[in-house]
């Protein structure tokens, strides 16, 4: 199979910027007439925009424990990440590890030139050489699809949104009478803001869970190592503790399987179901077998 470019993805990722971009100039217009200072909301926003943008790669490792290793330390995964970015075609990305029991793992960063894969030292005990790859790959397809950074991006809005909600009461009241009336009218936007981001990031990150089984086909030529893996991830995900659960919640949109256990969570899961998957993946194994 051949990489190619995969146009829904890349029309998902359009549609879902260009729809944040109008609610992003909504949600600054109200906080403008809300705060009476324009020059004030565009400088906090921009820091939150700048800190979301350069530091999420490292916020992201640091939630999850993880830190970047040598060679010397993990010398055949360093192999393995390097053989397979030259099968994708991309620069070698950093490896990180997270010292957990949970099996899982994820890419970030802001391009393919910046951008890191971090797995779990759970993951490196329960998958074999095949198996590995095939997750490897899969995150690899992340960063070549470049929608880490759009997710990175998308989420900037749903965070702000959700600080205004959580910490808006603290502004209330004040001088002016109307002050508590306005800093209620921006929470009120703020949660239908974050609801609008909520849906979108969620519809953006499952189909991009397709692309991405997809591109680790391409990469390795072996879709079924793959199904193999997430059904052993799967099936080790009712041994982790609800506290490590909740703990790493924030990072389901990132995760190669998410966390999400109890019934709405699953309503409202970032993935597509494991089942789901595996079964696109045995079309993809049955199109090679043909090919």
């Amino acid at each position: 199979m051949e990489w190619k470019a995969d146009w829904g993805l890349r029309g998902r990722m359009f549609l879902t910027m260009f729809l944040l971009v109008v609610v992003y100039i909504v949600f600054l217009a109200v906080l403008t007439v809300v705060v009476e200072q324009f020059l004030f909301v565009v400088a906090f926003m921009s820091v939150f925009l700048f800190a979301q943008f350069f530091l999420s790669d490292k916020l992201a490792l640091r939630s999850m424990g993880a830190r970047e290793v040598d060679e010397n330390e993990f010398p055949e995964l360093h192999r393995t990440v390097s053989r397979l970015s030259q099968q994708a075609d991309l620069p070698k990305p950093a490896v990180a590890v997270a010292d957990t029991q949970t099996p899982n793992a994820f890419a970030t960063g802001r391009s393919q030139k910046s951008s890191t894969v971090a797995v779990t030292t759970g993951l490196l005990q329960s998958l074999d050489q095949a198996e590995l790859e095939g997750v490897i790959a899969h995150e690899l397809a992340h960063v070549k699809n470049r929608d880490v950074m759009v997710m990175t991006i998308a989420s900037f809005l749903a965070t702000i949104a959700m600080f205004i909600v959580r910490w808006g009461w603290l502004f209330g009241g004040g001088r002016n009478r109307g002050g508590g009336g306005g800093v209620l009218a921006a929470i009120a936007v703020s949660v239908v803001v974050w609801i609008v981001s909520f849906v979108l990031i969620r519809a953006l990150s499952r189909y991009r869970e397709y692309a991405a089984d997809r591109g680790a086909t391409v990469i390795t030529g072996n879709p079924s190592a793959l199904a193999s893996a997430l059904m052993t991830i799967e099936g080790r995900m009712d041994r982790v503790p609800q506290e490590d659960m909740r703990q790493q919640s924030e990072m389901n949109a990132f995760f190669i399987i998410p966390f999400d256990r109890g019934v709405i969570s699953r309503l409202f899961r970032t993935h597509p179901s494991t089942e789901k998957r595996i079964e696109r993946l045995r079309t993809l194994e049955r199109e090679l077998e043909t090919a």
